[in-house]
C-alpha cells in the first residue's frame, strides 16, 4: 500500500502512521532499527528497493529523504509504504522543498522509532565528514558507498581522515566474500608468511582498493595495485595464491601453487546484500579502519 501525502506536515505524517498501525495491522513493536536515508529523486526507487530487501533480514522503519528545489516556498511532500510495498518494514519517504531542504535532521527526528538505534546510509555522494553531518549525528552507524562517487579513489582514500567509530562503506561489504576465500586459502599448508601481494582491476573501483589496503595493513611486504583484470596474487616463499574473476562474472578461479585450480561462486554483491551485512553489526568495525590505513602503504602502478 503506498498513500501519498502532498504539502503535509510532520504531525499530518504521524497521524497516518498511527492510524495504518492500528487498522491495518501494521506492527513497529517488532522493528529493530530506524534506518535513514539521504538520496536524490534519481535514484529513491532503486535505495527503497534495496533497503525493503535487508529490511527481510532486519524488520526496521525506513525513512528516505530527498531535497527537491531550494527556491521555492518550503514545503514538505510525503509518502508512507506499507505491505508488500516496504518489505518487512515501513517506509516513509519526505522531499523536502524550499529552505526546508537544508533541515534534514529537524523533519526526520519526529519519525525515528524510540528507544532502537539509528542507522544513516548515503547511497549516493556522501558528506565530507559523515559523522558531523547533521543526519550522521542521529546515528550509531553511518554507512557511505564510494562506490557512486564523482571520484570513487580519492573518494575512498579520503575516509581514513573522516573516519569517526561507526562509519563504514558499501565497497568494503562487496569485498567480504573476497577476503573470506583468500583468509580460508592461506589457511591451508604450508602455513608461511606473505611476501608480497598485486591487485588489480578496474581503475574506479575501491572495492579494489580496499583489497589492497586489507593486505598491506595484514603484512610486511610490498601490495601493489594495478589496473587490469579483476584479480589478487599472493605471493609465500615457496608458491603463490592467486584468485581472479571475469569483470562481469559470477565464477572465480581459485590458484594455488601445486594443487588444482578450483571454480568457486563469486558473483558481485548486490547492494541489498552489502547493505544487510552492515546492519548485522553497529559496533565500530577496527578491520575496515586499518584497511584505510593500510592504503597509504600500498603501491599505485
Amino acid at each position: 500500500m503506498i498513500i501519498d501525502l502532498p504539502e503535509t506536515t510532520t504531525e499530518t505524517v504521524n497521524k497516518k502512521l498511527v492510524e495504518l498501525r492500528e487498522t491495518g495491522g501494521a506492527v513497529t513493536l517488532g522493528r529493530v532499527l530506524t534506518l535513514v536515508v539521504s538520496a536524490d529523486g534519481a535514484n529513491s526507487e532503486s535505495v527503497i528497493d534495496a533497503a525493503n530487501e535487508a529490511s527481510r533480514e532486519h524488520p526496521c522503519r525506513v525513512i528516505v529523504v530527498t531535497r527537491g528545489d531550494r527556491a521555492g516556498d518550503s514545503r514538505l511532500d510525503a509518502q508512507i509504504r506499507v505491505g508488500g510495498d516496504a518489505g518487512a518494514s515501513e517506509v516513509v519517504v519526505l522531499r523536502l522543498f524550499g529552505e526546508l531542504a537544508g533541515h534534514e535532521s529537524s523533519v526526520v527526528i519526529p519519525f525515528l522509532l524510540p528507544d532502537t538505534p539509528v542507522v544513516a546510509w548515503w547511497p549516493g555522494e556522501a558528506p565530507p565528514v559523515p559523522a558531523r553531518d547533521p543526519l550522521g549525528q542521529l546515528a550509531i552507524r553511518r554507512i557511505t558507498d564510494a562506490t557512486g562517487a564523482p571520484d570513487p579513489g580519492a573518494t575512498i582514500k579520503s575516509r581514513l581522515d573522516s573516519y569517526t567509530a561507526g562509519d563504514t562503506d558499501l565497497a568494503w561489504s562487496r569485498i567480504t566474500p573476497w577476503r573470506a576465500l583468500l583468509t580460508s586459502a592461506l589457511d591451508q599448508p604450508p602455513h608461511e608468511r606473505l611476501l608480497s601481494a598485486t591487485v588489480s582491476g578496474l581503475a574506479e573501483e575501491p572495492a579494489v582498493d580496499l583489497i589492497a589496503g586489507w593486505l598491506a595493513s595484514r603484512i610486511d611486504g610490498p601490495v601493489r595495485r594495478r589496473v587490469g583484470i579483476l584479480k589478487v596474487d599472493l605471493e609465500r616463499e615457496t608458491g603463490s595464491v592467486s584468485l581472479s574473476r571475469p569483470q562481469t562474472g559470477k565464477t572465480a578461479t581459485l590458484s594455488r601453487s601445486g594443487m588444482p585450480d578450483a571454480l568457486v561462486s563469486l558473483a558481485r554483491r548486490e547492494t541489498r546484500d552489502c547493505l544487510a551485512e552492515d546492519l548485522r553489526r553497529l559496533d565500530p568495525d577496527e578491520i575496515y579502519r586499518a584497511a584505510l590505513a593500510g592504503l597509504s602503504r600500498v603501491i599505485y602502478e
